[in-house]
């Protein structure tokens, strides 16, 4: 059975409002600017982008919103909006800023490019997408990390965040860092434990762990017999399962379906909260 409790909407976290279930937009292409309505449309409140061409398509996100937001469907204060800056490595030929810039200087040229993209005076927040190294941190991410503070002291940007990090990384720019660290943004995979370690972090030091990949990245999980027993038990999808525990435990689960109708579905997940015992049993699950 199901607890009656409502998983919340929206959790406060460094003082701002942030929706509890994003909407990403990596692979989109030229379906993103329709891909970001369907989502605003469906209820969606928190949109995750980042200023890579490679995988993103930032200003189609930009436009999307600013068209929504002239026709009145949502008001720009309605909307979290969350960005990244992406090392060199990890760009393409259409690189957001001078590569043989200063590294702080091209965290500055990648804002600025965002934020005109987006068409917003200010970002939600703004994320490091990912360490330029395996292990630790280089001189190169602590730089860029500084520069993000900058940008946030300057008022250009709320909250901060780091993505695609192990736990012994997150240790060490928690020691680092300056200003605080508001996300951690993680592929989850639920043969870790559903990112176990770096959740358990991020609950000690009041960081909100956002979980992409939910479902791509288990899809043998979301096969299971017990978990498909859970989900039939509370009349929901296998799909919708997932992201209900992800809300449950803590998570700022992202989604990127294409789907209108499994949009919807997505944000029902967060109607009821499953029972203690149904928790335990997909956390421990594992293909």
């Amino acid at each position: 059975m199901t607890n009656e409790l409502e998983v919340p909407r929206e959790r406060t976290i460094g003082g701002v409002r942030v929706p509890t279930f994003l909407y990403g937009t990596a692979w989109k292409e030229d379906q993103t600017a329709r891909c970001v309505r369907q989502a605003l449309e469906a209820g969606f409140r928190a949109i995750d982008t980042a200023n890579q061409r490679k995988h993103y398509h930032e200003a189609a996100v930009g436009q999307a919103l600013a068209a929504a937001i002239d026709e009145g469907l949502v008001g720009r204060e309605d909307v979290f909006l969350q960005t990244k800056f992406t090392h060199v490595a990890g760009q393409d030929h259409r690189l957001p800023f001078d590569p043989s810039a200063p590294i702080a200087t091209q965290v500055q040229q990648s804002c600025a490019s965002s934020l005109a993209h987006l068409q917003v005076e200010v970002l939600d927040a703004l994320l490091l997408h990912g360490p330029s190294t395996r292990e630790g941190l280089a001189p190169e991410d602590l730089a860029a990390w500084r520069a993000m503070e900058a940008l946030q002291a300057a008022g250009k940007v709320r909250l901060l965040g780091i993505s695609n990090v192990t736990r012994a990384q997150l240790e060490l720019l928690c020691e680092r860092a300056q200003a605080p660290i508001a996300f951690v943004q993680n592929r989850c995979y639920a043969r870790t434990g559903w990112d176990r370690a770096v959740r358990a972090l991020c609950r000690e030091r009041d960081i909100g762990y956002q979980g992409f990949s939910l479902l791509t990245a288990n899809r043998r999980e979301l096969e299971r017999p017990d978990l498909l027993e859970i989900a039939k038990r509370a009349g929901l999808t296998a799909a919708q399962a997932v992201f209900r525990f992800a809300l449950q435990v803590g998570m700022l689960p992202l989604t990127r379906s294409t789907d209108p109708a499994h949009l919807r579905e997505d944000l029902a997940a967060s109607e009821q909260a499953f029972s203690d015992d149904e928790l335990a049993q997909i956390e421990a699950i594992s293909g």
